[in-house]
């Protein structure tokens, strides 16, 4: 079948996206779905920074190839062997298939999925096909997903099922902003109620992070950007202090906020400053985590006197550190039960024939989630 598509071609153009138009929007042909796999309809789809880090060329991927990775949509087919799913369920992606029977997956550490990181890195489905062609040349698929298309053909290992009474647009950012901002406070830092929490970096999965570390009990929570428009979002999100971290004394200001630091740090703006910042901020014997993605060139600053004697530690988070089919539920039903109003994350709804414009107002930090609404 015939579908549209946002096309990437090549990595690393210049800005502003507006005039060098990094997608384009194309008429693709998508092979029907095969074994343990199903054809998706798209009807609502996140712009992340993790699309921009491919467009710019910080996360390097094949080309050309369908972006798009924070989707939600309904089953119109399934192929053979599919347990789980049926044409008609809502159902969100998770930006990283879980095979399920590889030793990370089999130890409950889904995040860690071997052959699932191998399709990503491959740009291919978790079977390794590719089901996108133009003109007999094969278009990568982005993590699995390549939700910036009218239909998708995906792994079942890629979807979750979902309550059909939440509205599209919401249910795409639990794809991916909030399976990672909360996953990393709730099960990569292991927040406990009346801890005290800083996040750096508040985009869209900052922002779910003060969404999580509020819902967690945190006992007083700190928003640190360099964004003045972020920094003024963070409160209504659930922050009780906020810092812009290139101050001078801000460093004096967060350990003055709280007991000589917070007992947690959390950062998502994937520049090493702010790691820096985050690990440097964190009290004695406090958990720093990371769910960056930074430039593959980047490397920390680590004084390790400092990691023993005070007796730090320093953890990366990747899918939220746990399982999208038990943690995207969850979360939803925090959702709906008021406690994480992710709603807010929301700050546009454009066309996908607005995409260009939609990446260059993401690089430009004048949005926290964009959503493509497809009719």
């Amino acid at each position: 079948m015939k579908t549209r598509a946002a096309v990437l071609h090549k990595i690393g153009h210049e800005r502003p996206y507006t005039k060098s138009k990094p997608l384009t929007i194309e008429d693709v042909e998508l092979e029907a779905p095969g074994h343990e796999e199903v054809l998706v309809k798209i009807k609502a789809a996140g712009i992340c920074h993790s699309d921009l880090s491919v467009v710019d060329g910080n996360r390097p991927r094949p080309v050309p190839m369908v972006l798009g990775h924070e989707a939600a949509g309904i089953i119109e087919k399934v192929g053979d062997h599919v347990k789980g799913f049926e044409v008609g369920d809502h159902v969100v992606f998770a930006f990283l298939p879980s095979c399920g029977h590889c030793k990370f997956c089999q130890s409950g550490k889904t995040a860690l999925c071997e052959p699932g990181a191998a399709a990503n890195a491959d740009g291919t489905l978790l079977s390794g096909d590719i089901k996108i062609t133009k003109d007999g040349e094969k278009y990568y698929h982005h993590l699995g997903v390549s939700g910036f298309a009218d239909y998708a053909v995906a792994s079942i290992h890629s979807l979750v099922n979902i309550d059909k009474s939440i509205p599209f647009e919401v249910a795409a950012v639990f794809g991916c902003a909030v399976l990672t901002g909360v996953g990393a406070v709730v099960n990569t830092a292991e927040a406990k109620a009346g801890e005290s929490i800083l996040v750096v970096g508040l985009g869209g999965v900052g922002l779910s992070a003060v969404l999580g570390a509020h819902a967690a009990g945190a006992s007083k929570i700190i928003g640190a950007d360099v964004s003045a428009y972020k920094l003024g979002l963070a409160k209504d999100f659930g922050a009780d202090e906020v810092v812009n971290s290139e101050d001078d004394d801000a460093m004096d200001q967060v350990k003055g906020m709280t007991d000589k630091g917070p007992d947690i740090a959390v950062e998502f703006a994937g520049v090493m400053p702010a790691l820096d910042f985050a690990f440097n901020a964190t009290k004695r014997g406090g958990r720093t985590v990371t769910g960056a993605l930074p430039s593959p060139d980047a490397r920390l600053s680590l004084n390790p006197l400092t990691l023993v004697g005070q007796e730090k530690s320093l953890k990366g988070c990747y899918l939220g550190s746990g399982s999208p089919k038990v943690d995207i539920p969850n979360f939803m039903e925090m959702y709906q039960a008021g406690r994480l109003p992710v709603q807010k994350l929301i700050t546009h709804r454009i066309k996908l024939e607005d995409i260009n414009e939609g990446f260059e107002r993401l690089a430009a930090g004048d949005a926290i989630r964009q959503i493509i609404i497809f009719d």
